[in-house]
């Protein structure tokens, strides 16, 4: 007999899954890595209806309708809010064994009261009642983050944002879920790139200061490390599609820096020597103040010329590289350990074949200052489904401990976004759930229930070091 679609036991295979998701689901979260913007928290704007909630900015959802054959203007042009919402209606049945199907359905069951699924027959009263219950109230960027268990946020944040609105933020009493910046200086690091020069202005300009040297580079980011902890930040981020390690005296970082300000082209090794210098750099710093630094590895970005020209970045154009991380991550790794400076670190791998490369490589690392000091983190991005959920967590719980895991992130720009934590529990607790029934661990449920909690909330918050 069939299971119900996506009732309270989905996911739960068995009943010590279902016990321990009963532990785990009221548990609140952290979301220590988001893309939620500070303004938008801010300015806590009413929304217009369920299309601009959910279509407004996910590439998630306009790369699984440009799989549809869904034309560009219902997913990123200037349709209406309802034509895009029964585009994506229209091929929501087609998304089946997709995560945004279930993504979808447990945003509609919590947040709406709506139980049946999305499709082109049911369109049109979903859309009527769902924006009735964005009418009635609740759904402000504040109320949603709030209502759904929120204590603590960090969003992500360049190193030349003036970070006025988490000033405001953290002045406004009225609102009692923290929201911090997390430090992320891509932008510093990407010295190859056509908008380099122009981000260097802008740092320039929130600095008051002109940068004309590698020296001065790296002491205006030290400045920036400062005010972004007096701010309560606790963690830095950092994306590459490659990882860098090359290293270079002080003399040739200096030259490198001094023919990118000029507008010269660089050479592979002189760029790769400057990330890796000035990551290098900055992992001391984090260290000194006791900062958790994420590294995500492994995106391909910007595939699409032609869109890109059109829409940008971010907008459902990226994929998975697979080029080899294993050797240069251990040296830089290696190289900022010798000198005990290696801050807590946080490695995320986009190419599920570098699981155990990624898990295995904590084992390398890991001191007396924090449980689980180098972290594997959630399975992202192109991962964050089931299998990639339980393979991540498989290849944690086979090379190290999966116990003292710092658990979920969202990852995301939506405000609806928070159900992929419980998505994430479930899967979980069904993993554990597993090897319990399986005879794998005994029913030492109190243990068990500690575990799912600390996963799901408590481990995260220790590690991070966040006040809540």
């Amino acid at each position: 007999m069939a299971k119900k679609f996506m009732d309270a036991d989905f996911l739960l295979d068995s009943e010590p899954a279902k016990k321990l998701f009963a532990a785990a689901k009221d548990m609140p979260i952290f979301d220590w890595h988001c893309h939620l913007s500070p303004k938008e928290i801010y300015e806590n704007r009413q929304p217009e209806d369920i299309a601009y909630l959910w279509l407004a900015g996910d590439h998630y959802k306009w790369r699984a309708m440009r799989s549809c054959g869904v034309d560009e203007k219902y997913i990123t042009g200037n349709a209406t809010g309802y034509e895009k919402f029964r585009a994506l209606a229209e091929v929501m049945p087609c998304l089946i064994g997709n995560p945004l199907y279930h993504w979808t359905h447990l945003e509609l069951q919590r947040y709406f009261d709506i139980y049946e699924p999305l499709s082109a027959k049911t369109c049109d009263s979903i859309w009527e009642r769902a924006n009735a219950k964005i009418k009635s109230g609740g759904f402000t960027p504040r109320e949603l983050i709030k209502n759904s268990g929120v204590t603590c946020l960090c969003t992500t944040d360049d190193p030349a944002d003036t970070l006025e609105y988490h000033v405001k933020l953290a002045a406004d009493e009225t609102f009692g879920v923290k929201v911090i910046p997390a430090f992320r200086p891509d932008k510093a690091l990407g010295i190859e790139l056509p908008g380099w020069r122009d981000w260097l202005a802008a740092m320039e300009k929130t600095a008051g200061v002109r940068i004309e040297s590698w020296t001065a580079l790296t002491e205006v980011l030290t400045d920036r490390i400062d005010y972004y902890a007096s701010l309560g930040c606790r963690a830095s981020d950092h994306a590459f599609g490659e990882f860098p390690y090359l290293r270079a005296s002080a003399a040739e970082v200096e030259l490198i820096f001094s023919k990118a300000a000029k507008g010269e082209e660089l050479t592979d090794t002189e760029i790769e020597k400057f990330k890796t210098e000035l990551l290098r750099f900055l992992a001391k710093e984090y260290a000194k103040r006791g900062w958790g630094m994420e590294l995500h590895i492994g995106p391909m970005r910007n595939n699409n010329t032609a869109m890109f020209n059109k829409l940008g970045p971010d907008a459902g154009f990226d994929s998975i590289d697979d080029r080899e991380v294993a050797r240069k991550l251990s040296r830089f790794m290696d190289s900022v350990a010798q000198e005990n400076l290696l801050p807590r670190t946080v490695l995320f791998t986009l190419n599920p074949k570098d699981n155990y490369v990624l898990g295995s490589m904590l084992g390398n690392f890991q001191t007396e200052e924090a449980q689980s000091k180098i972290q594997f983190g959630s399975a992202w991005w192109f991962n964050d489904n089931i299998d990639g959920m339980r393979e991540q967590m498989k290849a944690l719980a086979n090379l190290g401990a999966i116990s003292k895991f710092v658990g979920m992130v969202t990852d995301s720009r939506s405000f609806l976004s928070y159900p992929r934590h419980e998505y994430f529990r479930r899967i979980l607790c069904n993993l554990l759930g597993d090897m319990v029934e399986n005879g794998l661990y005994p029913e030492d449920y109190e243990t068990l229930c500690g575990i799912v909690r600390d996963i799901s909330y408590n481990n995260a918050v220790n590690y991070f070091g966040i006040e809540i």
